[in-house]
């Protein structure tokens, strides 16, 4: 029986994955890119380089579902097993096509290569009888395509994130359209709406009833250190229904979640508080001591900030929150380094000392040591001064070391959103 096309599975191969020495995007990428065209990823796996392993693999998923995508394993080295493999799963002999290896000699060619193309790139021209050869413009290994008498296929992409993506896009998108017919008119779509300052547990019962979902959408939430993400899926309807539903459901938890919601997709909080002091024609600086650089990264990650962004003081040590803060050593004696009147001074000062119109702050205890009982690890004190006032937060943050840095960037980007936020 042929596979539906509606629904495939994905092996993604590689001992560097296993070993988790290489992160695999490509898995991730092709259930989105796919979704988008309506076709659902049902299982995902993960093999080593070994021949017997990847047979196993793809056996498997071709006996439950009929449709498979690999990535990985076509380069030109010994540990590149992926289409002999394949190829012998289908009973197939594999042969040398000296047009995919002319073509091969062409691209190193192309790119200047002085002498002569290295003897292991042929594997690379080795292709499964019966195979249709697909056309990689992004490298120089090609991708394949092999079916049995039954319609049930395997498509074989590189695994380098850059040539498996653009060939995505190139062969198996197309392919897949052509072989779903009508069905392509459906697709699979989400929505995400971010959140931050609320917990996740805090942020369901807020919800009420529509955290079951929303207009026959299911909602899932997803928590991280920037916040926790609410997202939409619509699954088996045309693109105009599916956009329309999704607008309808995100209004509406817009409206029940209220002040808490910063952004969507991918929206990241700096990008969003550098618009809000744009839109006013107010410039920043920072003033970091836990976080060492990181709220001032994070600023200057987003293209154009340099027409917001002034610059910073990292006052890692207390010498120079006096000297180059103005903090008041009488305070620091007296309070602490992680203290309102600390965090508050600290605002104050980089804001002078800069010129800019909003300061920023943080200070805390981001561990593995250096806590007390009064003010355990995770501790983080938060300011913003802006001409309107000055506004400072506590926050018990969880997580190591790096987690509670990158949670306290959050937290006053946070703290700023809603100083800037009517």
């Amino acid at each position: 029986m042929p596979p539906v096309l509606d629904a495939l599975e994905v092996v993604t191969i590689g001992d560097e994955l296993l070993l988790g020495f290489t992160i695999d995007t490509n898995a991730a990428h092709l259930a989105r890119e796919l979704g988008a065209d309506g076709v659902r990823i049902v299982r995902r796996a993960t093999c080593g380089d070994d021949a017997a392993a990847i047979a196993e693999a793809v056996r498997d998923a071709v006996e439950r579902t009929g449709a498979v995508i690999t990535t990985g394993g076509l380069g030109p080295t010994s540990d590149d097993n992926t289409k002999a493999a394949i190829a012998a799963l289908f009973g197939r002999a594999m042969y040398f096509d000296e047009t995919v290896w002319q073509g091969i000699v062409h691209l190193w060619k192309s790119r200047g290569w002085p002498g002569e193309v290295p003897e292991s790139n042929k594997l690379q021209a080795w292709i499964p009888e019966g195979a249709t050869i697909l056309h990689n413009r992004h490298g120089s290994a090609p991708g394949i395509w092999l079916e049995d008498d039954q319609g049930r296929w395997v498509a074989m992409l590189p695994g380098v994130p850059r040539e498996m993506r653009g060939m995505l896009a190139d062969t198996i998108r197309p392919r897949l359209a052509e072989k779903r017919g009508a069905r392509a008119a459906t697709v699979i779509r989400s929505r995400t709406i971010r959140t931050t300052g609320i917990g996740e547990s805090a942020l369901h019962d807020k919800l009420g009833d529509a955290r079951r979902g929303l207009f026959g959408l299911p909602l899932a939430f997803l928590p991280g250190w920037e916040g926790t993400d609410l997202r939409l899926t619509a699954r088996g309807l045309p693109a105009s229904e599916a956009d329309a539903t999704l607008d309808r459901a995100e209004a509406e938890l817009r409206a029940r979640a209220g002040d808490v919601v910063y952004g969507t997709g991918d929206d990241d909080l700096a990008a969003v508080v550098l618009d809000l002091l744009r839109a006013r024609g107010w410039r920043a600086a920072v003033a970091e001591s836990c976080t060492g650089g990181m709220l001032g990264m994070r600023l200057t990650a987003i293209a154009g900030s340099s027409d917001v962004m002034l610059g910073g003081v990292i006052a890692y040590h207390n010498q120079v929150k006096v000297r180059d803060l103005g903090v008041s050593e009488a305070d620091l004696a007296a309070h602490g380094a992680v203290s309102e009147a600390v965090v508050r001074q600290m605002a104050a000062g980089v804001r002078a000392r800069t010129g800019a119109e909003v300061g920023l702050a943080v200070t805390g205890i981001a561990g593995p040591g250096g806590g007390t009982p009064d003010k355990p690890v995770g501790t983080v004190w938060l300011a913003v001064e802006t001409p309107d006032g000055a506004r400072t937060s506590l926050a018990k943050l969880i997580g190591d070391r790096d987690e509670v840095r990158r949670r306290a960037t959050q937290g006053v980007l946070n703290l700023l959103r809603k100083a800037l936020t009517p």
